[in-house]
């Protein structure tokens, strides 16, 4: 009688990786609640930031960097495109950044605790970074000759007046969380699935980086800022190696009766 021995079924992943809800759900609401204040915190810099910006300007020009006027020539030949734009720049940030956490935390707990480091990271040096280095968007600054697509078409997310918006930082444009934050889910996602289409996660960083230099909102420089803070902090946070399980037991013979036993039949062995 012939008896093949076939691999045991794959394992459930596991969970004991996973943290305790309440404590993630107040961490995560603490990092948004921090990434607000500190960005309100840096607000009042105005000479300071629209001096950094031609000096941004510049630097990219001397450098060779196409113009942000490209991209957002390419969205004002369109009124339904510049406000997917600006509607996309309003609205994906935030509800996409939770959703992929949320997935990650029911599916991939391990990916889950090294993804929200990373951001943790990202989000702690990017406003430090808003506070040493406050920055006017290229929508605001004159030599630029670009459009504030959100004023003009909108939807918006600022205030008319830059200097006392109560909502949000408008000088806090290096570096991009918009970006920072898209590279981070596309990242999370691609170690996480692992499938032949994976790196089409890519996708998503690469419409919000159209989207943010297309609407003037950021400059090329603070897309590559953040990418350098990514670099530095997933070099810095490993992803945790999954714990070893123990085999499943390979049974040494089969009874002579015309059955298999139970724990065959979970083992995967056939008669």
């Amino acid at each position: 009688m012939m008896h093949t021995r076939s691999e045991p079924a794959e394992r459930e992943p596991d969970t004991s990786a996973r943290p305790p809800l309440v404590r993630e759900l107040l961490l995560v609401a603490g990092l948004f609640l921090v990434y607000k204040l500190g960005r309100q915190a840096a607000t009042g810099h105005v000479d300071e930031a629209f001096h950094n910006a031609g000096h941004i300007w510049s630097f990219e020009r001397a450098a060779g960097l196409p113009g942000e006027g490209a991209v957002q020539g390419v969205l004002l030949h369109s009124h339904t495109l510049v406000q997917a734009a600006n509607t996309y720049y309003a609205t994906v940030h935030f509800p996409a950044t939770l959703a992929f956490l949320v997935w990650l935390y029911w599916r991939r707990p391990l990916h889950y605790v090294w993804s929200r480091r990373v951001l943790t990271a990202i989000t702690g040096a990017a406003l430090a970074l808003h506070l040493l280095f406050p920055l006017a968007p290229p929508r605001m600054l004159h030599a630029a000759g670009l459009v504030d697509t959100g004023q003009v078409y909108g939807p918006t997310v600022y205030g008319d007046s830059p200097a006392t918006d109560p909502m949000a930082n408008q000088f806090a444009a290096m570096p991009s969380l918009h970006f920072g934050w898209a590279l981070v889910v596309a990242v999370g996602l691609i170690a996480a699935t692992r499938s032949r289409w994976s790196l089409l996660w890519l996708l998503h960083p690469l419409l919000t980086l159209l989207v943010i230099v297309g609407t003037a909102n950021h400059y090329w420089v603070d897309s590559i800022v953040v990418s350098a803070l990514l670099a530095v902090a997933y070099a810095a946070l490993r992803l945790p190696r999954t714990p070893a399980l123990p085999p499943l037991p390979w049974p040494s013979a089969v009874p002579a009766q015309g059955y298999a036993s139970p724990a065959y039949a979970r083992a995967g062995v056939r008669r």
